[in-house]
C-alpha cells in the first residue's frame, strides 16, 4: 500500500509541473518484447519467446536542460517456454513442453536526458537515454497448472533511443525483474523473473 501511494503521490507531482514549466505531450505506443524466464536454479531448459506490448506514452521535459521524465499505461504479454518434462517430478505427470505467457498492465516511471543543443539538428534527430522502475499489474496467464503465478512484477529498466521529426521515437531497452513473476508448487522458493529486452515505436501527438 505505501508503495502505491508513494507512486501516486509521483505522478501527481508530475502532472503538476507540467501546469507550470515543462512541456508534456502523450502519444500511442507499440513494441514487440524478447522474454526469458530466469528461475533461481537451471532444473531444465528455459526458450524465450516473443511477446508484444500497445498503450499510451507519456513525456514531461524540462525545457533548456534537457532532463525529463516519460511514462504511460500499456497492455504487455511476456512469456517463455518452459521443458518441465525433462524433470521426472513434472515429466512423471504428463507435462512437456509448456508456454507460460504472463499478460501486463504496465506503469513505468523513467528518467530520461535527450539531447537538444545540436544546433537546430534535435528538430530532426534527438538520441536520448532513459532508465527507472516499472511496475506491473498480472491481468491474466496461461494456467500452467504446475505454476503459481505472482500478481504483479516490479522490474529495473535501462535503454537508449532516437527521436524523428520531433514526433517520432523509435527505442530499444532491457528489462530485469527484480521480484518474481511465477514459480512451481511442488519445489519450495524454485521461482522466475521476467528478463525482457524490448523495441517500441511510439507517435507523439503534440511536438
Amino acid at each position: 500500500m505505501k508503495r502505491h501511494i508513494s507512486l501516486l503521490v509521483l505522478l501527481c507531482t508530475i502532472f503538476c509541473v507540467t501546469n507550470v514549466s515543462a512541456q508534456f505531450r502523450y502519444g500511442a505506443m507499440l513494441g514487440v518484447n524478447l522474454t526469458d524466464l530466469k528461475f533461481s536454479q537451471n532444473l531444465f531448459d528455459v526458450d524465450p519467446a516473443v511477446g508484444f506490448k500497445a498503450g499510451v506514452a507519456t513525456e514531461v521535459m524540462f525545457p533548456g536542460i534537457g532532463f525529463g521524465l516519460n511514462s504511460g499505461l500499456m497492455y504487455e504479454m511476456r512469456g517463455a517456454k518452459l521443458h518441465l518434462g525433462q524433470k521426472e517430478v513434472w515429466g512423471s505427470q504428463g507435462y512437456g513442453t509448456e508456454h507460460s505467457y504472463l499478460h501486463y498492465l504496465t506503469l513505468p516511471v523513467n528518467l530520461r536526458f535527450k539531447w537538444t543543443r545540436m544546433n537546430g539538428l534535435e528538430d530532426y534527430v534527438a538520441p536520448y537515454v532513459f532508465g527507472g522502475p516499472e511496475f506491473s499489474l498480472m491481468v491474466g496467464h496461461s494456467h500452467v497448472k504446475a505454476l503459481d503465478y505472482a500478481r504483479g512484477d516490479v522490474g529495473l529498466i535501462a535503454g537508449f533511443g532516437i527521436e524523428l521529426f520531433k514526433n517520432w521515437q523509435v527505442q530499444g531497452s532491457y528489462t530485469w525483474g527484480v521480484t518474481y513473476a511465477e514459480r512451481t508448487r511442488l519445489l519450495d522458493d524454485f521461482s522466475a523473473k521476467n528478463r525482457s529486452w524490448n523495441v517500441s515505436v511510439i507517435y507523439y501527438f503534440r511536438r
